[in-house]
């Protein structure tokens, strides 16, 4: 499991530094323009090679839950998320101003199923009662909020009525998102990372008792011989 999390971390890393890495050099509105939009920048490749480390980093993690006896909904939720990155990363969204394609209808469908299944993943996992709860629930419930945010806008057009992406800070609630759905990520491999020391700390327990079961038990056999 050692190493599973290390390649998680690795990759997770690695993702954060190259989308941070766009994020800055753009020189884009990140206030107003939507993550997906960097791809049209000159150095937008970096977009879908950061999303593909997250889906690598997700399905490392999701490997070493499963390996550590997580609940399985759990680790469904965190490889769904990683294949939702994949999918962000090879089918790019539209320009804007363009009609929705198939491959924009699939980076847009995608990117919810993403931002919805890490927030319920860490509510689940928080029910456990694991390490890092308070932090996993606290980013859950943010994360949660935020996807609403974004959604309102999508359902204000399906009604008909204009709304622009100039008109609300669409890019920064979906960055408020993406962060607090990657610190999930991080403090579900955090909670692996305890996990180990945990154990080890209550079989050392269980064996101190057993150990002390038997002298427990020699007064009270002497006893009985004596009296006898």
């Amino acid at each position: 499991m050692k190493g599973l999390l290390i390649g998680g971390f690795a990759a997770l890393g690695t993702g954060a530094g190259a989308m941070l890495t766009l994020q800055t050099e753009a020189g884009l509105d990140p206030m107003h323009t939507l993550i997906s939009e960097y791809a049209f920048h000159p150095i937008g490749w970096l977009l879908p090679a950061s999303l593909t480390l997250f889906a690598v980093g997700a399905a490392f993690i999701a490997a070493a839950l499963r390996r550590s006896g997580a609940d399985r909904k759990v680790v469904a939720l965190v490889a769904a998320w990683g294949v939702c990155m994949f999918l962000l990363g090879v089918f790019p969204t539209d320009r804007p101003g363009l009609p929705l394609s198939l491959s924009g209808g699939i980076h847009r469908y995608a990117g919810f199923v993403a931002f919805l299944v890490m927030p319920v993943a860490g509510l689940l996992l928080a029910r456990a009662k694991v390490g890092y709860t308070r932090a996993v629930k606290v980013l859950s419930g943010f994360a949660l909020a935020a996807l609403v945010l974004v959604v309102i806008p999508y359902v204000v057009r399906m009604f008909g009525i204009p709304l622009s992406n100039g008109d609300i800070p669409a890019g920064l609630t979906q960055r408020f998102v993406v962060v607090s759905e990657l610190g999930l990520l991080l403090f579900l491999s955090l909670h692996l990372v305890r996990l180990p020391h945990w154990r080890a700390h209550r079989g050392h327990g269980l064996v101190s008792v057993q150990h002390a079961a038997p002298a427990a038990n020699v007064p009270v056999q002497t006893s009985r011989s004596l009296a006898a």
